[in-house]
C-alpha cells in the first residue's frame, strides 16, 4: 500500500510539473490590483491574454505555431495583427518565465515594449484566406473585426493616442496610429 501510494505522490508532482496548461494573475505594477489573466497553452504553442481595465481592455492570443499575434482592442473594436519576430517577441517559455518571476517576486518590472503602427483607413473583413494563414485561435478572436496589420516601429514622439496591450508588466505591446504626412 505504501508503495502504491508513493507511485501516486510521484505521477502527481510529474504530471504537476509537465501539465500544458498555466494560468497566471496579472496584476498592475504600481496598485498591485489584477489587471487580467494570462494562460500558457503549451502544447497548442499559444498564449492567451485576457486584460480588463477600462479603455485598457483587450484580448490577445500569442499564435507561436502560426507565428501571428492578434490584439482585441475593445475601445477600439477592431483587431491588430502583428507577425511574431524574434528581436521583439520573447519565445514561448519565456513569457511563461517572465510571468512566473513576476508572480513570485511581486517587486520585479519588466520595462519590455513592443511599439507598432497601423494605417487608418487600410483594414479589410477576415475571409477563408485569412484565417488558415493565422489560425483558428485568431479567427475566433477576430471574427467580425475590422483587421489591422501592425509593424513594429520605434516609439513615437507623441505617444498620447497609442492604446496599450499585450501583457501588462511582463510585455507591453503599445498600438499607434501611423500619422501621414499631408503637404500643404
Amino acid at each position: 500500500m505504501k508503495t502504491f501510494a508513493a507511485v501516486l505522490i510521484c505521477l502527481g508532482i510529474f504530471w504537476a510539473q509537465t501539465s500544458a496548461l498555466d494560468t497566471f494573475v496579472l496584476r498592475d505594477p504600481v496598485s498591485n490590483y489584477v489587471t487580467g489573466t494570462m494562460t500558457i497553452h503549451s502544447e497548442e504553442h499559444i498564449v492567451d491574454v485576457h486584460v480588463r481595465s477600462g479603455v485598457y481592455s483587450s484580448d490577445t492570443i500569442f499564435d507561436y505555431t502560426h507565428g501571428y499575434i492578434a490584439t482585441r482592442l475593445f475601445s477600439r473594436n477592431a483587431c491588430f495583427i502583428m507577425k511574431i519576430k524574434k528581436e521583439y517577441i520573447p519565445e514561448l517559455r519565456e513569457i511563461g518565465r517572465l510571468a512566473f518571476e513576476r508572480q513570485t517576486m511581486k517587486d520585479v518590472y519588466s520595462p519590455n515594449n513592443v511599439w507598432a503602427q497601423f494605417q487608418d483607413g487600410n483594414s479589410w473583413v477576415g475571409h477563408l484566406k485569412d484565417w488558415v494563414l493565422y489560425g483558428k485561435h485568431i479567427e475566433n478572436l477576430c471574427t467580425g473585426l475590422p483587421l489591422y496589420k501592425l509593424v513594429a516601429t520605434e516609439a513615437p514622439v507623441n505617444v498620447d493616442s497609442c492604446a496599450s496591450a499585450g501583457i501588462p508588466s511582463i510585455l507591453g505591446i503599445k498600438i499607434c496610429e501611423e500619422l501621414i504626412a499631408t503637404g500643404s
